[in-house]
């Protein structure tokens, strides 16, 4: 009996429901520890794309931005929304992982190719593009929540200055008591636009995702491929020998660091239209498309106006997703 256990534990262990689970578990592990990391941030991002219309800008940069943060809202105010992004990693990550493999399977069984055969580097970017479309409306409608509370604080304390210069007043001080939390914005949009609502700014996170995807996935795979041609000539080993359970943990994560500053710096426009369209209806009270409001931005800044935040993003993405790929490829080679 224990012989036979033994045979058939690692065809269960390589089974297409294992790899699901495990795509799903350490995916979903993997952007959960990253997102808390990186969250400070991405409100600062967020607060740093939805003034780019304004008048007058409320930041100088992302320092700034992070300063007056924690000085008007204390460290709660730096993980305000955090609920939803976290939700919003793990849905991300556990759906890029897992559709990016079995798009993969689908490549080799249309190719013909066994299941273990390595894909050009081109056919892991169409997987990759594929799974960031997947990814795209699981994270329209978390990022939709996501935007309109890091912004939530901004819009309360526009009001109360327009209030306070009309009744010629003091303004109060916002309270975190005053805003609403995921549940009650998911309500809202759903009672003023309907389901559809939940997905405003769609076209701008499915040509990010779509577009990041690739580069996301296939950055990782280039830097993990040059590693290991370098690991083969170092060990004299076949290269066909090896996979990314021989690379060290920081070339894992110099792999994953890559991969991330690749994906924010090559889509990162269409994510600068997509939180301006998801947060105007909090701060202006105004609704307007992917095109118009491009548009706008165009006309407002240029070419700098797409790239509001992008310092800071790109900063953040470095250690993140080193975190995402340390965690997701750790815990394959440990778990195989």
């Amino acid at each position: 009996m224990n012989e036979t256990f033994a045979e058939e534990l690692p065809l269960e262990s390589s089974s297409p429901a294992w790899r699901g689970i495990k795509d799903v578990l350490f995916g979903s592990t993997a952007g959960m520890v990253s997102k808390v990391f990186e969250h400070p941030f991405d409100l600062c991002k967020v607060r740093l794309q939805s003034q780019v219309l304004d008048a007058r800008a409320r930041y100088s940069g992302p320092i700034d931005c992070l300063k007056q943060t924690f000085r008007n809202e204390g460290f709660r105010g730096l993980y305000r929304g955090l609920p939803a992004p976290i939700v919003g990693a793990m849905a991300e990550n556990a759906s890029l992982f897992l559709t990016y493999n079995e798009l993969q399977a689908a490549i080799r069984h249309w190719n013909g190719l066994p299941s273990t055969a390595p894909l050009s580097l081109g056919q892991l970017m169409i997987a990759a593009a594929g799974a960031g479309g997947v990814a795209s409306f699981l994270l329209t409608p978390i990022e939709l929540v996501k935007c309109k509370m890091q912004v939530q604080m901004l819009a309360t304390e526009t009001r109360a200055l327009h209030a306070a210069s009309i009744a010629q007043t003091v303004p109060s001080r916002p309270s975190f008591a005053n805003l609403q939390g995921p549940f009650s914005i998911i309500a809202s949009t759903v009672r003023q636009n309907g389901l559809r609502g939940l997905w405003l700014g769609h076209t701008g996170t499915f040509i990010r995702e779509t577009g990041g995807g690739a580069a996301w996935f296939g950055s990782n795979e280039f830097v993990s491929s040059l590693l290991l041609d370098r690991l083969a000539k170092k060990v004299h080993r076949p290269r066909a020998e090896l996979s990314k359970k021989d690379l060290r943990w920081y070339e894992l994560a110099f792999a994953g660091a890559c991969a991330g500053v690749a994906f924010n710096f090559a889509l990162f426009p269409a994510d600068s239209v997509k939180s301006a369209v998801q947060t105007e209806g909090e701060l202006r009270g105004t609704k307007t498309s992917i095109g118009e409001m491009a548009v706008k931005m165009w006309k407002k800044q240029g070419i700098r106006g797409f790239y509001a935040g992008c310092g800071v993003t790109v900063a953040r993405a470095a250690p993140s997703n080193a975190l995402i790929f340390l965690i997701y490829d750790g815990l394959n080679a440990r778990f195989p």
